[in-house]
């Protein structure tokens, strides 16, 4: 990988008496060929008053705050640090008394680390890696092991941490780090943090589910997850759900979503309608003549929707989506199944935020074949045509006499549903006036 600004740096460190190396996930990622843009570097043996005359002669330094002793370049997506202890004094994620030594050594500069294999250090210059706790081997081993028992609980998003990397990289998470993530309470860390982490599960992980699966095996579900928690042996038709319970289903889909992460309108928000596409059978579900049944799941879930949302993040248009989207999920592949007419694939369309991602879905739902998914985009593009011919507005109902007023936008709603029955202008705003003149007189 080519060098840019930290060669520049390292080689005037290094006239200085100091070293510097790439640290952290970059060191990683190089190992495991994968881009990484955001560029870590750690400065050893030089003070922090030398560190910025360097990097005043190669740049416009910025501080991060002179006690982390973290800096940048103005125009560079390069964070440079002095190695440093940290003390927890208090239970959050940012509760450390941080301590900046530069002439600390690379042992316990490392400590502090997480996961051994971003404990690494590699020399910019010569490329030398240091390995103070094993870390290669555990990359080749696909292992993911805390560097030390005793200061790796002092932060609990590691736990989150731990079940994230499971997920982007497929690694296991060694069973003593397992049992120490099980010690740890999470309740204490923002909604920001953990939204995330499960955030760069979902969207880099190449099996989402890994993230929900490690979490489960740390006994880690509960405050944050309760609602997939709940999806645990909630039992579902064996005809229509081999697979097994609805969280098995649950984890199945959002791998499945990997595959559409590149057609869909948001990554993010697509899968996390997945992620919650079948919370209400756990109130609905129950057994009928023999059968299970969990009727009116899609709508029912949606209180349970909008806490674990709601928990996790304050961001309206995702709510927003997701409790659109999952009423409607079940619909694409129904109305292929009953044969139904054109109008209710339009009515379904129109209700639909996203209508291609509402098509997607139905495929990390079911698995669906080549041929629905012909139909399903047939329905979509005859809608769309269907929307761009001439409809009724509010301005020709204002020009054909009728007055504004807390009537007018039913008014509205009775033409937009001829033109979903693809019932012409002319006769649509017939019919529209026809149908306010009898509601005015009553009838």
């Amino acid at each position: 990988m080519e060098k840019g600004i930290e060669l520049k740096i390292a080689e005037e460190v290094k006239k200085a008496g100091g070293r510097v190396f790439y640290v952290g996930g970059y060191v990683r990622d190089r190992l495991l060929n994968i881009n990484n843009k955001d560029v870590d570097i750690e400065v050893h043996g030089i003070t922090a008053e030398k560190l910025y005359e360097i990097l005043k002669s190669v740049g416009q330094p910025l501080k991060y705050g002179d006690s982390f002793g973290v800096y940048s370049l103005k125009g560079y997506d390069i964070d440079i640090a002095m190695p440093r202890s940290e003390k927890a004094t208090g239970k959050g994620h940012r509760d450390f008394e941080v301590t900046v030594d530069p002439f600390i050594g690379y042992d316990k500069a490392a400590r502090r680390r997480d996961f051994t294999i971003n404990a690494l250090m590699q020399d910019v210059i010569s490329d030398e890696i240091i390995d103070s706790f094993n870390g290669i081997e555990d990359l080749n081993n696909k292992v993911l092991r805390c560097v030390d028992p005793v200061t790796f609980i002092e932060d609990p998003l590691r736990a989150l941490r731990a079940a994230q990397f499971a997920s982007r990289f497929e690694f296991a998470v060694e069973q003593n780090t397992i049992d120490l993530c099980r010690t740890i309470n999470l309740e204490y860390l923002s909604k920001e943090r953990v939204f995330e982490e499960m955030k760069k599960a979902l969207l880099k992980g190449k099996k989402p589910s890994v993230f929900f699966e490690t979490l489960k095996e740390m006994n880690q579900l509960d405050f944050w997850f309760k609602e997939v928690k709940d999806l645990i042996g909630v039992k579902q038709d064996e005809i229509h759900h081999p697979e097994g319970d609805v969280y098995t289903h649950t984890m199945e889909v959002i791998d499945r979503a990997v595959e559409y992460r590149d057609n869909v309108s948001d990554p993010l928000y697509f899968v996390l309608f997945c992620l919650c596409h079948d919370f209400g059978k756990v109130i609905t579900t129950e057994v009928i003549d023999g059968r299970i049944h969990a009727y009116e799941h899609e709508t029912k879930g949606l209180p349970l929707i909008n806490n674990f949302l709601n928990r996790l993040s304050n961001e309206k248009e995702l709510i927003h989506y997701v409790s659109n989207m999952v009423p409607l999920h079940m619909k694409p592949l129904s109305l292929i199944a009953q044969n139904s007419s054109d109008k209710a694939y339009y009515r379904m369309f129109d209700k639909a935020i996203n209508k291609e991602d509402l098509i997607w879905f139905a495929f990390t739902d079911k698995a669906g074949s080549e041929e629905y998914k012909t139909v399903l985009f047939e329905k979509l593009d005859a809608y769309n045509r269907l929307m761009e011919k001439p409809f009724v507005t509010g301005k020709d109902l204002i020009e054909a006499g009728i007055e504004p007023d807390e009537h007018f936008s039913e008014y509205l709603e009775y033409a937009h549903n001829l033109r979903l029955a693809d019932v012409k202008k002319e006769a649509a705003l017939s019919q529209t006036l026809s149908y306010i003149k009898q509601k005015k007189n009553g009838n």
